[in-house]
């Protein structure tokens, strides 16, 4: 038989595919290949030269051609791939695919690495001088009046400029320049490391060049930031790379800037809200070395390190770091991966840890590194818990919130009133006959979005106008009911008609630089009320926001979910942590009809480690994770029949495994989106027999009867169980 090509193809299928060698050119393992794949063509990655083909592999088809001169994906990344699609139980073509930005998974030319820069022409300036552009066209004119600026600049300075940047281009307004290429210098001074600060940063110095995960566990304020910047400049000063993860793209400006001023280096940004050719010369760049710092979200975890020094992933418990379709994986654990196969220590940053990354401290395979204490005198904000019942709300807000509020206002400061709900409410409600406006394709209440007259679903974004009256008896007292941030913003605004109520949620922040904007005006030293949701709820510093009141906190304590403890004290510590973290005092508010709640009372008595413990112990007594081990096969249809079929089928290829099942049952939404929804849980005491029993199980799966009548997927170490 002849030696073939093996190659990873971006499809959702449990295995490689075999062609012939190309008729010229030579492919190597890691190169990006040309294939013809059913009637098209695909983009894949080469990861075996020399193969023996399968048996009946006899009309095998050539690859069409051989798309770099040298390899594009480094032994370290193919090796780390391979075990990453392993564990998670990936198709391996969609986790070659996840390590390529969307530009380099096409057939053609690698971006141009050149530093882009552009500046005005004589038409811009005298555009400018008229003043006949507005808008985002205005800001980018103005950006180039003060001399040509690269991309980076502008990225940071005008979120989404590209639009303005195309239109000005096509007027002759704006051109292409030349850079001179310097690095900018630095414009900050380090400040003096408090004892905590150094100790962390030394013990981390003392591990660079050995694989080695630390969990650097520091309250909210504490200079988490300053240890990373210290770590960082470590790094540089060896030649090496430096890759820094944080959950979030609102966090990626503020955080590009912080590391510019600090260390006076070209900063290369990786996330989604980038132009393609934008994230592909950034990947490039890293991948030459020329790259030392690297910031990015998720998927930046794929990002070549060929000088690898430093991994660094700020707030480790949040969920966005987990992947929810397609190749499942977590960038936590993938960066922990990556920096064992690379040799060099991980650095796991958060005020919250995850039970996870606590369990591996006290299994002795973390080491924790501690910041206690906020910086100089400022203090930790007081907490008190209001007490709900028997109260006379105004739109969910009690008198002892509204009075708080008022006070700072008065004071000219700045309160933050958190609801991690967005919409108007919830619920619309007839009163008459008890109807609530339901989505007809998820069975679910559906939310009203006043300020744009619809009800929208928050799960398959189906949407309608709102009714005028009942569509079931014709009553027209259709009520909202509960509260979401666009209710919230008009009681406050009625409330307190002379300070400025701004709402920060998904709807606000739809533009590119919406979000930006509104935290940059955050930053003056005015009165403002904001109404937000979790997208506050993370490393922001805004240095005159004293009070922070927490509405909504009684959906967390009653989840049928056993991770609902753990995000809810998270959740209350995080958005606690935002006021207070200047030099003036800070205080919280959570409101609550159960202010006796074992878990709030902890929480607030002894803090999160304490309540992280009982929680640990929890787990551990019931064997769910981190010391117990799950994967979730989930599956839908448009019929109810074939998920069911399909899961029975898949319990029974299990029988006999030492394994235990929860299922086949509905999903706990068992109709989303017109598609009706069912799971099936496997558990295991042992990580190792869970994956020996499941990985022929996975490869099977595709083969069952039923399968071709369902979409289906296997989530490894789930995050959630919907």
């Amino acid at each position: 038989m002849p030696a073939v090509l093996r190659v990873a193809l971006p499809v959702p299928l449990p295995t490689l595919f075999d062609y012939l060698p190309p008729a010229a050119g030579q492919a190597e393992v890691g190169s990006r290949v040309l294939a013809p794949f059913g009637k098209g063509k695909a983009v894949g990655v080469v990861v075996e030269v020399g193969a023996e083909a399968a048996v009946g592999s006899t009309r095998l088809k050539r690859v069409l051609r051989v798309l770099d001169d040298a390899p594009l994906l480094d032994a370290e990344l193919m090796a780390t791939l391979a075990r990453a699609a392993d564990y998670w139980l990936g198709a391996p073509g969609e986790a070659y695919a996840n390590a390529l930005p969307l530009a380099l998974r096409e057939d053609r030319p690698l971006p141009e690495l050149r530093e882009e820069a552009w500046a005005l022409t004589a038409a811009g300036r005298s555009a400018l001088d008229a003043g006949s552009r507005r808008g985002g066209s205005r800001a980018l004119l103005e950006a180039l009046a003060r001399g040509p600026q690269s991309a980076d600049l502008l990225h940071e300075m005008l979120p989404g400029w590209r639009d303005a940047a195309r239109r000005l281009d096509a007027a002759g307004l704006i051109e292409r320049a030349e850079t001179t290429g310097a690095l900018p210098a630095p414009t900050t001074a380090a400040p003096a490391l408090t004892d905590e600060q150094r100790q962390a940063v030394q013990s981390v110095g003392e591990a660079l060049g050995r694989f080695q995960p630390f969990l650097l566990d520091g309250v909210t304020g504490s200079g988490k930031t300053e240890v990373y910047l210290a770590l960082i400049e470590q790094v540089i000063a060896q030649g090496k790379q430096a890759l820094l993860l944080v959950p979030e793209i609102g966090l990626a400006p503020q955080t590009v800037r912080r590391l510019r001023e600090r260390l006076g280096v070209a900063v290369q940004v990786l996330h989604s809200n980038l132009a393609e050719g934008d994230r592909a010369r950034a990947w490039l760049r890293a991948r030459s070395g020329e790259a030392k710092v690297i910031l990015g979200t998720r998927s930046a975890v794929f990002t070549p390190l060929p000088q690898a020094g430093l991994i660094v992933v700020d707030e480790e418990h949040d969920g966005a770091y987990k992947q929810q379709e397609g190749f499942r994986y977590h960038a936590r654990d993938l960066a922990l991966l990556r920096a064992r196969a690379l040799n060099v220590p991980v650095v796991l940053g958060s005020a919250t840890p995850s039970l996870e990354s606590l369990a591996n401290v006290q299994a002795g395979r973390y080491r924790a590194l501690h910041l206690r204490a906020r910086p100089g005198a400022i203090r930790p904000p007081q907490v008190q818990i209001v007490d709900m019942r028997a109260q006379r709300l105004e739109h969910g807000l009690s008198p002892a919130l509204l009075a708080a509020v008022g006070d700072t206002v008065a004071r000219g400061e700045q309160a933050l009133v958190f609801r991690n709900r967005r919409g108007y409410a919830p619920v619309l409600l007839c009163h008459g006959c008890g109807w609530h406006a339901e989505c007809p394709r998820c069975e679910h209440p559906m939310t009203l979005h006043a300020g744009r007259r619809q009800l929208i679903c928050h799960h398959c974004d189906h949407s309608a106008r709102v009714p005028v009256a009942c569509p079931a008896c014709g009553a027209p007292d259709l009520k909202p009911q509960g509260q979401g941030t666009e209710r919230l913003e008009e009681a406050l605004a009625a409330h307190f008609p002379d300070a400025p109520v701004l709402r920060i949620d998904r709807e606000t922040t739809r533009r590119r630089d919406a979000f930006e904007q509104l935290l940059e005006g955050l930053h003056q030293d005015r009165p403002a009320i904001l109404v937000g949701t979790q997208m506050l709820a993370k490393g922001h510093d805004l240095p005159n926001l004293t009070l922070v009141a927490i509405v909504g906190v009684d959906e967390g304590l009653h989840s049928v979910d056993f991770r609902a403890s753990e995000r809810l004290s998270q959740l209350v510590v995080q958005v606690a942590g935002r006021a207070g973290r200047a030099a003036k005092p800070g205080r919280v508010l959570l409101q609550t009809h159960h202010p006796d709640h074992p878990l709030l009372r902890q929480l607030l008595a002894q803090g999160y480690a304490a309540a992280a413990a009982t929680l640990l112990e929890e787990r551990r007594s019931v064997q769910l994770p981190p010391y117990g081990h799950q994967v979730l096969l989930r599956a839908d249809a448009l019929q109810r029949e074939p998920v069911d079929a399909f899961l029975a089928e898949a319990a029974a290829a299990l029988a006999g495994a030492p394994l235990q099942l929860a299922g086949p049952m509905p999903a706990p939404m068992p109709l989303r989106a017109g598609r009706h929804r069912g799971q099936l849980l496997v558990e295991a005491d042992s990580r190792s027999a869970l994956h020996a029993a499941l990985r022929p199980w996975y490869r099977m799966l595709s083969s069952l009867p039923s399968a071709r009548r369902v979409r289906w997927s296997v989530d490894v170490d789930p995050v959630d169980l919907y």
